[in-house]
């Protein structure tokens, strides 16, 4: 006998120093091997702000069953690890640790010591996200970590940034950008989330000069007609045709401003007259341009208004709506203000409602970088899964603007831009510049903003395999074969990578991109702070093991669809693994150390074990097929329902005979068979629970070095036996019919009965004979007979129907009929105290009348329910009193 396993599944027992074996063993680096395949995926790079959170979860463990999945087959596999800088959130977390510790702003720091306190934040707290994912089990080749801001990954964001320069698609601009005013920093189109908000449509009276007419102009943010330099009007519209070319004068600053005609304004919406702010809004930019108009910024960078705000200055913006709303109406210039439905942008970091406005900031030009990242989608060398999403690819890259790269913050990848002081000349260049080209002098500056994050991680597929430098690992593992991402960062993440591969390395990133949904609470909400519904996977791992929380998050998942995550799954999880590790000891203890070949049994191996193998090989198959069409979901719950149904439920006590029989033989039989297919379990589950998986590995003797060094289970023709299956099959059935009838009964476990069968087909007959044994052990039969005739059978015999016959058990086998009626005379007299009750509550006119509905209803389904239950309780005394 061996016994290697605790009595007791602890997962916290063995799961850390199964990490620490995988680890010191090397069993996830990756090499450069000519004699295999290759297959890398890229992690998506945690931020260092960040702490793992179950979205993490969900997202790194699909990768690590993909990425053990295909080490197992033999592909030289690298999950490259790394972190990302995260420069808005890093820097909020940093300034926040200085104000409260030591009561100083970054500017009080100045930017050297500041960016000092931002590598310490990294080196103290980056670490965290690195270790949380190692006890979820991450196979990374943690070797290779990198993180956006290492030398490498530096070198590369310069190396783009030039090249990308020198083409003539990154420029330097004044243009309407997003701006934070809590970041206080730029953002690009992505970072900003909109979101519905009731507010107001105020109508306004916009005078023309020298006329008693106006113009009525409706806007939702009044405070930006401070910066309006113009009125556009429809140039189709005959209400205004009269005013094109003429001026009107804005209220409340008395500026004159002129009337233009543009095809931009839609004559149906609103009172077809727009006030024009290019500061302040894009389309209003744009018509700015095509006018030649003024732009004038009347916020600051905190949102307060400026000195071009005239009597307004130093109001905060919502302040100075209030005061221009209620000047407005004391001028007779406000006609109404109707409530109003509107998108409202807001900081995707900090939620607070960006503003738009012109700045200079650095711009990457989209259009000549979108268009082969388009054709990659559609020409199926990037393939979605599900290919549904691509529409959300596609449709953001078709309308996509310039990409505004600058951000106003200290920590990041500064630009590689430098100024001199002297004659403005701008030079951008690798290394910081001795002196001016044009005037010589040596007074040079550098670009004060750094780059937007998405930029180095736009790069993260080749610079993380060592480009700019023609690394090996580069050549070999380049384009990667999957990136696995939530639907959410598509446009912020996805897209970039498509087109910044392609530029650079003249092929595209990654093969597939298999998106997942989110993680959402057991009421299909988002998880977040404000509504309490979080969940640490950390404090999951603590409870459940990391193995249960991989499956909680992987059972039921299918590609692209949000996952609802019940904390009582869990439950069932563990339950699972403890079934697998109770199923193991018994395996355990019912072997030798002796190794058993296949060759030794072959001629012993019964229809039981011939059944199982052949159901393991189509299982296998099935498994596989659904892994590679990245179904991880489906793949585990074929796993799940084998082990748990097939081999544990019926195999184990199929076998149970063998191995406690006296036959060698059919022992050996049994304990090859049990062993063979556990290594197979053990195998296909490994890539979802890798920790138990790999303990119960270790514990068997005769299996090989290591679970995730195991070779994938492949599919033999020879070891298809349809005929065992379908023989089973009827076995499997009949005895749970028989089980049914048992139940139904109330037969206690220990009274057996004898077992008729009629069929009028031999193969039948042939079959039940075959499985005898099963009968007497797993449906409490003491012997078979068959009948020629269903004449031949007891009349009071309670019968079931298989597939190719009917089988009947003898009443009197099964129970003692006086004690069975005297027990169901005892029921019968409950059930009609409890009818009794239920009517006199329903007649109550004090409990109809106070009582809420659903409780009466609730009466009303118990009286129901007791009713049928007597009605079968008499019609069993009736039968058993004809005995």
């Amino acid at each position: 006998m061996i016994n290697n396993l605790p009595k007791n599944y602890d997962p916290k027992a063995f799961e850390d120093h199964i990490y620490q074996y995988w680890m010191e063993k090397d069993y996830f680096k990756a090499e450069v091997n000519p004699q295999k395949d290759p297959y890398c995926i890229v992690l998506p790079p945690p931020n260092i702000t960040g702490q793992l959170h179950l979205g993490h979860a969900l997202d790194h463990t699909l990768q690590d069953v993909l990425i053990r999945f295909k080490r197992m087959q033999g592909f030289e596999t690298l999950w490259q690890p790394g972190t990302d800088h995260a420069s808005i959130a890093t820097e909020v977390k940093v300034v926040e640790k200085i104000r409260n510790e030591e009561g100083l702003t970054k500017q009080d720091l100045g930017r050297e010591e500041f960016l000092k306190r931002a590598w310490q934040w990294r080196d103290e707290y980056g670490r965290v996200i690195v270790e949380q994912m190692k006890r979820l089990g991450n196979s990374c080749d943690w070797s290779r970590e990198r993180f956006t801001m290492d030398q490498g990954c530096n070198d590369a964001v310069t190396e783009v940034f030039i090249q990308l320069y020198e083409k003539g698609l990154i420029y330097r601009g004044n243009r309407i950008i997003n701006w934070c005013p809590e970041c206080k920093t730029s953002l690009s189109d992505a970072e900003v989330e909109h979101e519905e908000k009731e507010g107001h449509f105020w109508h306004i009276k916009y005078p023309i000069k020298d006329s008693d007419e106006f113009l009525e102009i409706a806007t939702t943010r009044p405070e930006t007609m401070l910066g309006d330099t113009a009125i556009a009007v429809n140039p189709e519209d005959d209400r205004y045709k009269h005013l094109i070319g003429k001026t009107a004068v804005l209220p409340l600053m008395n500026r004159e401003i002129p009337i233009v005609a543009d095809d931009y304004v839609d004559p149906e919406f609103g009172t077809g007259a727009v006030k024009i702010t290019p500061a302040h809004d894009p389309n209003d930019f744009e018509i700015g341009l095509r006018h030649d108009l003024p732009q004038i910024v009347v916020m600051k960078e905190d949102a307060t208004i400026n000195a071009k705000g005239g009597k307004y200055e130093g109001l905060a913006r919502y302040e100075a709506r209030k005061q221009i709303v209620k000047d407005l109406e004391e001028l007779g210039l406000l006609v109404h203000a109707k409530e109003r439905s509107h998108s409202v942008g807001q900081c995707y970091r900090c939620d607070t409602v960006v503003e738009p406005m012109t700045s200079d900031q650095w711009f990457v030009k989209m259009e000549p970088l979108a268009g082969p990242a388009i054709e990659a989608v559609k020409s199926s060398e990037i393939k979605f899964i599900p290919q549904r999403f691509d529409k959300i690819y596609l449709h953001w890259l078709e309308n996509i603007k310039d990409w505004c790269i600058s951000r106003q913050l200290w920590w990041g990848h500064r630009i590689p831009a430098y100024y001199c002081e002297d004659c403005g000349e701008m030079i951008v260049s690798k290394e910081a510049p001795t002196s001016c080209n044009k005037c010589q002098s040596s007074s040079m500056k550098q670009d004060e903003d750094v780059l937007d994050t998405w930029f180095s991680s736009a790069l993260w597929p080749f610079s993380t395999l060592g480009w700019p430098d023609k690394a090996k690992e580069l050549e070999y593992f380049y384009p990667t074969d999957v990136l696995v991402t939530g639907y959410d960062i598509i446009f912020f993440w996805v897209v970039r990578m498509a087109f910044s591969g392609i530029e650079f390395m003249k092929e595209v990133p990654f093969k597939h991109v298999f998106v997942h949904g989110l993680v959402r609470d057991a009421q299909g909400r988002k998880m977040s702070k404000s509504l309490g519904n979080g969940v640490d996977p950390l404090e999951i791992i603590d409870q459940y093991g990391a193995d249960a929380l991989r499956y909680t998050l992987v059972t039921g998942n299918s590609p692209g669809n949000d996952i609802r995550f019940h904390m009582e799954r869990l439950e069932a999880s563990r339950n699972f693994a403890n079934k697998l590790w109770n199923a193991t000891r018994f395996v355990l203890m019912n072997l030798e150390e002796e190794e058993i070949s296949l060759h030794q049994v072959q001629d012993h191996l019964n229809i039981a074990d011939q059944w199982i193998v052949s159901r393991l090989n189509e299982v296998t198959k099935e498994v596989t097929e659904n892994m590679e069409k990245f179904e991880l979901g489906l793949a585990l719950q074929k796993t799940y329902d084998f082990i748990w149904s097939e081999y544990c439920d019926w195999y184990i006590e199929l076998a149970k005979n063998r191995l406690y029989g006296e036959d060698a033989d059919k022992k050996k039989a049994a304990q090859y068979t049990l062993t063979y297919v556990l290594e197979s379990i053990l195998k296909l589950l490994h890539p979802f629970m890798p920790f138990i998986t790999e303990e119960i590995w270790q514990s068997i003797p005769n299996f090989k070095d290591s679970a995730i060094t195991a070779p994938w289970p492949k599919y033999k023709e020879e070891e298809k036996n349809p005929a065992a299956e379908e023989k089973m099959n009827l076995i499997m059935e009949a005895i749970k019919n028989i089980r049914n009838l048992r139940a139904e009964m109330n037969v206690a476990p220990s009274r057996k009965a004898k077992l008729l069968v009629w069929t009028p087909k031999e193969e039948v007959k042939t079959i039940i004979q075959e499985g005898e044994q099963y009968f007497v052990a797993l449906a409490g039969i003491s012997e078979i007979q068959f009948v020629n005739n269903k004449d031949e059978v007891p009349s009071d015999a309670v019968s079931t129907v298989v597939q190719g016959g009917e089988l009947f058990l003898p009443l009197e086998d099964l129970i003692d009929i006086a004690k069975e009626i005297e027990r169901l005379q005892k029921e019968k007299v409950k059930l009609e105290g409890e009818i009794k009750r239920v009517k006199g509550k329903l007649s109550n006119e004090g409990f109809t009348k106070k009582a809420p509905a659903h409780l009466i209803e609730e009466e009303r389904q118990k009286g129901a329910k007791y009713e049928e239950m007597l009605q079968t309780v008499l019609d069993r005394i009736e039968i058993l009193n004809k005995k």
